[in-house]
């Protein structure tokens, strides 16, 4: 029998059925006032029926000024609650662990939706930018935390916090990004302090029964590997937390950064100590044979992306079928129609290159 097939529990207690975890996916198929649409309902509701023992929303704004796409899910304002119910229940109905992903884009947030003034740990006059203030620094924290709650009450399992590909949290780690000489800036510490802020808030304020991971990627938008890894090890070891999800591109390649020449990037992570925090990573894990060499290489649960997006039901099949793969792409639009993408969302997948056929 697969270990991916076996259940797992969490440090606060809770058991997810199997160890597939679907990526946050952005797909654009919500209200411009982020508000849950039947598209997005049954794009995730189906991805649940398919299988996956965690189901994850896409990333979901904290703040309307930090909305980074168009048709965002929202969980930054009461008028998402209805909405947000309803996708919970229908997750959790199929069985899987309902979490929403906390996301605010920061400078990469769209220009409609913060007066054309993106915040940003410091001025980036690349992005127009401006440098946050205390104020604002400790707003955003605050309004993380809210979400969680608002998350909580609709009757999620738990939230992720998105500290990866050069969103806010990813930019306040970043010393290239975050030049701040406050409380939030200078050594990594304080850098890593608004995830650390909203880690303690979202504790106090949700409970331990509520699942709390993190996502962070080690690699580009400003990061330093060594730095990633350093927090990767605090975290393996947080009681706080339950989960740690790392973004690696692809999860065999060798590691970017010359300090780790020829090392690779899975196992800089995962030899670190863990203390009740499980590890999982996402990158080209487009095969059964692939998910069961990245546990053999030391992952507790394996995270599915474009895999999850071209077959509704990756985990079912891989578990039935050990040689089971993701079809060759560019994949037809009446496939992915077939597996509950929205026009919408197609032509979202058409954007990426060499993904649909045209």
């Amino acid at each position: 029998m697969s270990a991916l097939s076996s259940s797992f529990t969490f440090a606060n207690g809770t058991t997810i059925d199997n160890r597939y975890m679907l990526a946050a996916l952005t797909n654009l198929q919500s209200g411009a006032d982020g508000v849950l649409s039947d598209d997005e309902y049954h794009w995730l509701t189906r991805r649940a029926q398919g299988g996956f023992g965690l189901t994850m929303t896409c990333a979901t704004s904290v703040q309307h000024r930090g909305v980074g796409f168009p048709g965002q899910l929202g969980a930054h304002d009461d008028q998402h609650m209805q909405g947000l119910q309803r996708l919970a229940q229908g997750i959790k109905a199929q069985g899987s662990h309902a979490v929403v992903q906390l996301h605010h884009g920061g400078m990469r947030a769209l220009g409609s939706y913060c007066d054309d003034t993106p915040m940003c740990p410091s001025d980036d006059e690349a992005t127009g930018s401006k440098a946050m203030t205390v104020e604002e620094v400790e707003g955003f924290i605050e309004d993380c935390i809210a979400a969680a709650v608002r998350c909580q009450k609709a009757g999620f399992d738990g939230v992720q916090l998105h500290g990866a590909h050069g969103y806010l949290l990813a930019q306040f780690l970043s010393p290239e990004l975050n030049r701040r000489d406050d409380a939030y800036g200078g050594s990594p510490e304080k850098r890593a302090k608004p995830l650390m802020d909203i880690i303690a808030g979202i504790n106090q304020s949700c409970g331990r029964a509520f699942s709390l991971g993190v996502r962070l990627s080690p690699e580009r938008f400003g990061q330093r590997t060594e730095e990633i890894r350093d927090l990767a090890a605090d975290l393996l070891v947080d009681p706080r937390i339950d989960y740690l999800d790392m973004s690696l591109w692809d999860v065999f390649k060798d590691a970017s950064d010359e300090a780790f020449s020829g090392a690779s990037l899975l196992k800089v992570f995962a030899d670190l100590p863990r203390k009740g925090v499980a590890l999982g990573a996402a990158g080209k894990l487009y095969s059964a044979r692939d998910c069961e060499r990245a546990i053999e290489q030391g992952l507790d649960f394996v995270i599915i992306g474009r895999a999850a997006v071209v077959h509704a039901d990756f985990p079912a099949q891989a578990l039935s079928n050990p040689a089971f793969k993701m079809l060759d792409l560019p994949v037809s639009r009446d496939h992915l129609a077939s597996q509950g993408l929205s026009p919408t969302f197609i032509d979202y997948m058409a954007s990426w290159k060499g993904f649909v056929a045209a």
